[in-house]
């Protein structure tokens, strides 16, 4: 591969300013491109990696969708979070070198992949690059806290209604519709995302249907009345 190739790749994503390149410039971005492997395929239903996994490298998502999961003591299984383009997977694994979830593709998905010992020297090299991984490591503080917060104080219909309300904002911030969601993910794991059981999450949904927040078919949800569902998370 030459160099003007792999100029290409990073420089010309579109979801650059999403992702790890954000904040460099030609010549930072053409450096970080020499040591990643770009458009690394991910089947839907496959692992990018297994709970036990030893931690190698860091996951950009070029497109597609993932779901993280852990495995409890009981053998019950739990959702963490829900990736999407932009986004990095494998920060689980940082502080113990052991990946501490799974990390499953929800859709036929795409990542770059770049091995964190050499990430940590290019950070040495571009203070932009440090900056912008320790504002990604910044966001994934907040949006845990954001789940206690879901899951300690907010009612039923306040925890889906602030779920849809992230999943149509993150949309939108990558050009992509902000009222016109499908989802990715099943029922039940939206459930297991927001301590809720399947049957609470599909009451719901057909209870927003009835009250012209959503539109609903199957997987496709639209947002009627986005100030309504946003009344519901700030009572």
């Amino acid at each position: 591969m030459d160099i003007s190739e792999l100029k290409s790749i990073c420089g010309g994503c579109s979801i650059r300013e999403l992702c790890l390149p954000a904040g460099l410039n030609d010549q930072e971005v053409l450096l970080l491109d020499q040591h990643m492997a770009h458009r690394n395929p991910v089947r839907k239903g496959e692992s990018l990696y297994r709970t036990g996994d030893s931690f190698k490298s860091l996951y950009a998502i070029r497109s597609g969708f993932f779901k993280t999961n852990i495995l409890h003591e009981d053998g019950r299984s739990q959702v963490t979070g829900f990736q999407m383009s932009g986004e990095i997977l494998g920060l689980d694994a940082i502080s113990t070198d052991i990946h501490i979830c799974d990390a499953v593709a929800l859709e036929d998905s795409m990542v770059c992949e770049i091995a964190f010992e050499r990430f940590e020297e290019l950070g040495q090299l571009m203070s932009n690059l440090q900056h912008r991984f320790n504002k990604t490591l910044s966001r994934e503080i907040v949006r845990e806290q954001g789940i206690m917060l879901l899951l300690g104080s907010m009612r039923a219909d306040e925890r889906l209604a602030a779920f849809l309300a992230n999943l149509a904002k993150r949309s939108a911030i990558r050009h992509q519709s902000g009222s016109e969601l499908v989802l990715r993910m099943t029922r039940e794991d939206i459930g297991s995302y927001l301590g809720l059981k399947l049957e609470t999450v599909s009451r719901i949904l057909s209870r927003f249907h009835d009250q012209n927040l959503l539109e609903v078919k199957g997987r496709n949800i639209r947002i009627i009345d986005a100030d309504g569902l946003n009344a519901l998370i700030s009572k």
